[in-house]
């Protein structure tokens, strides 16, 4: 049994996170309580499973957009992922309040596993913006994709795409990972997240307890790939693999950035540029750099395409002329 309360106040928390190489500056949960099916999930964001419980109190809310909104006006400038959906969602209505107040205060969302009720009904981004809100859609072990949920955010003009942690031995199979991927374009994905996962002996573990609940035969061959295969070598060649699959069916590995409707088309599409060179430095160090520039357009409260027609850009921007050109281009392009 499910016992569902009204939360007193949002759950919105603050954090430099990841999802799928974009950057996420606040995680908004709707619903606190890892309870329910399926017994184990994905996280996109920390990369882990987790263990849930059959029954339990979950605490829900709040349902006011204003809550929301006020919620996010204290914390770090960025766009926010909205997860956590209830089943109760047409009820409850926690999720589509969070998304709404994401807008109102001015902030692109990832929206995680959306309900069909927690959908905005929103028109889409005018031609030439970046979209307000982005789904995506997580794998979850022995569930079937969820086409009608991808549809039904297509049909609100709301990119989306699917996200998996490459695991040798079971998600990285061709025979697993191609239905699904062919499945996820045929709904109406636009992208596909393939995420490395941890080598922790917790993710190995929680894995090892996954495969054995949805499928007990593979559960000792899967045992020995977790704990006795060159673990890094393996999850390296799986991920480039996947991303070569991703790519041949014409989807891209990177989710679109979302914008409100407020924020400057150049500022969205610098910050865009500079987290996919990000993504492709192998460089930990230029790396750092490109996400820390991020960070500054996300918090700069300033058109910087307009400081860029002036050709003031480079002395605003504190991060050096090597990035300075790579987000130039990118202000170039929006103008």
């Amino acid at each position: 049994m499910i016992l569902y309360e009204d939360a007193a106040s949002p759950a919105a928390r603050p954090g430099e996170h990841d999802v799928g190489g974009r950057r996420v500056a606040v995680r908004a949960f709707t619903c606190l309580g890892e309870i329910g099916h399926p017994r184990f999930r994905f996280d996109p964001v920390e990369r882990r499973f987790v263990a849930r419980r059959p029954s339990g109190t979950v605490s829900a809310g709040p349902a006011a957009p204003s809550a929301w909104s006020s919620a996010f006006a204290r914390l770090p400038d960025g766009p926010v992922a909205v997860e956590g959906a209830s089943r109760e969602e047409e009820v409850r209505g926690a999720y589509l309040a969070a998304v709404r107040g994401a807008l109102d205060a001015g902030r692109g969302a990832y929206l995680l596993d959306p309900p069909e009720a927690g959908l905005p009904a929103a028109p889409g981004a005018p031609a030439g913006r970046a979209p307000p809100r982005v789904a995506i859609f997580t794998w979850r072990p022995g569930d079937a994709l969820e086409s009608a949920s991808i549809a039904a955010a297509r049909r609100r003009d709301i990119p989306c795409g699917v996200a998996w942690p490459v695991i040798p031995g079971w998600t990285a199979e061709a025979e697993v990972l191609g239905p699904w991927l062919e499945g996820a374009r045929a709904a109406g994905a636009s992208f596909a997240l393939p995420l490395a996962p941890p080598g922790t002996p917790e993710f190995r573990r929680l894995a090892v307890e996954a495969r054995a609940d949805v499928d007990p035969e593979a559960a000792e061959a899967f045992f020995d790939v977790m704990h006795h295969a060159p673990w890094d070598f393996a999850v390296a060649a799986a991920l480039e693999a996947a991303v070569a699959e991703v790519r041949r069916l014409g989807l891209a590995p990177m989710p679109p950035r979302p914008a409100a409707p407020s924020e400057p088309a150049g500022n969205c599409r610098a910050a865009s540029r500079l987290e996919e060179a990000a993504s492709r430095c192998p460089d930990e160090h230029r790396a750092a750099r490109l996400h820390a520039a991020v960070r500054w357009i996300d918090s700069c409260g300033r058109d910087l395409a307009a400081i860029h027609r002036e050709g003031n850009f480079s002395r605003a921007f504190p991060f050096g002329p090597e990035l300075a050109r790579e987000a130039e281009s990118a202000l170039s392009e929006a103008e």
